[in-house]
């Protein structure tokens, strides 16, 4: 059961044409071509056009009461849009009404520790490891009774998706993510980088100390908005834009998740014991089934992987997307129509 909550409250390019697409697929082999099956194609919406929500609606899922949007026509096929760190639900604002012109039932939660995601229980561990944030949208899905639904997400939401897909396939009709294959270990992180890709990582090893928790939590406004800088250089992003998802930083559990997040994957926090059985399956680095599209922005500056090193985890339908024009890793947000599209695409190929 739901309820509602006040909430305060396409794109610069048309890329990405059939050329392209045919380019991406010669380059990493054995892609289909979504856009050829004749999923509907979407107008131009300048990013930025909107700057808010329908009023948000709550609903208690697992240890969580989740506070999420939602937009599109109440019987509509599902999509999830997952969002990322340090970001929120305003990374689809322009999406969401696309996709909801399109006929989609659109839902984008506030994972844990963001917004007014809450946990139910004082007790609960302010969990940040991959897999009970999987878990939260699953338990999300079966607190809605979605059975199946198209699941995007980039950063933890592309994670988060990615896992949701390899453990749960039957749950997901067909996935879009940005930055690729994303699932980890804390075992693949013993490996040590070279420097200039250890670099990248700086605030993983400043949450890793005593003096970075507090300078986290002390300074959570400015922090998140030069991670939005260095990790999106040509994103043009005003005030106004930062500061409606900085408000979800507030949350009472952010920067415990957030802390925890980054010390699980160097082995410096514990996670819970009824994950550990899931965590040793992703360990395993599990195949993605579900017809897919990956997508990268030309002008990511965060740590992220080669298109061509993942490209084999996906084993069903496949395709590749580079949209260029500078944009960065926020890419929902700062190539809306891009996203929306490849969700119809993605969808397509399901059909």
């Amino acid at each position: 059961m739901t309820n509602k909550r006040n909430s305060p409250n396409l794109n610069r390019r048309s890329l990405l044409g059939a050329a392209i697409i045919g380019l991406a697929a010669a380059q990493f082999g054995g892609l289909s071509p979504a856009v050829a099956q004749g999923a509907r194609q979407l107008p131009v919406v300048k990013p930025g056009a909107h700057t808010s929500f329908k009023p948000l609606k709550t609903v208690n899922a697992g240890v969580l009461n989740v506070a999420y949007a939602e937009d599109g026509p109440a019987d509509g096929p599902v999509v999830l849009l997952l969002h990322g760190w340090p970001y929120d639900i305003y990374s689809y604002v322009d999406v969401a009404p696309l996709l909801a012109s399109a006929g989609y039932r659109v839902i984008i939660p506030y994972l844990r520790g963001y917004g007014d995601t809450r946990f139910l229980s004082d007790a609960t561990p302010r969990n940040g490891q991959p897999a009970a944030l999987a878990t939260d949208i699953i338990d999300l899905m079966n607190a809605l009774k979605i059975e199946k639904a198209v699941v995007g997400g980039y950063d933890w939401g592309g994670r988060t998706a990615d896992i949701l897909a390899a453990i749960w396939p039957e749950r997901v009709k067909a996935l879009v993510a940005v930055s690729g294959y994303l699932i980890g270990s804390q075992e693949g992180n013993r490996m040590p980088l070279p420097p200039k890709a250890e670099l990248e990582w700086w605030y993983q090893f400043y949450f890793t100390t005593e003096r970075g928790r507090l300078g986290y939590d002390k300074y959570r406004h400015d922090f998140a908005k030069l991670i939005w800088k260095l990790a999106s250089p040509k994103w043009n992003f005003d005030d106004a834009t930062y500061d409606r998802s900085a408000r979800a930083f507030e949350n009472p559990d952010h920067v415990a998740i957030t802390i925890h997040n980054y010390r699980w994957r160097l082995e410096l926090a514990q996670g819970e014991p009824k994950f550990d059985e899931l965590e040793k399956r992703l360990a395993q680095g599990p195949t993605i089934s579900v017809p897919t599209i990956t997508m990268e922005g030309d002008a990511n500056g965060a740590p992220h992987p080669d298109p061509k090193a993942y490209a084999r985890k996906f084993t069903g339908k496949y395709e590749h997307r580079l949209i260029t024009g500078g944009i960065g890793h926020n890419l929902p947000q700062e190539a809306p129509r891009d996203f929306a599209q490849a969700i119809i695409d993605a969808d397509a190929m399901a059909r």
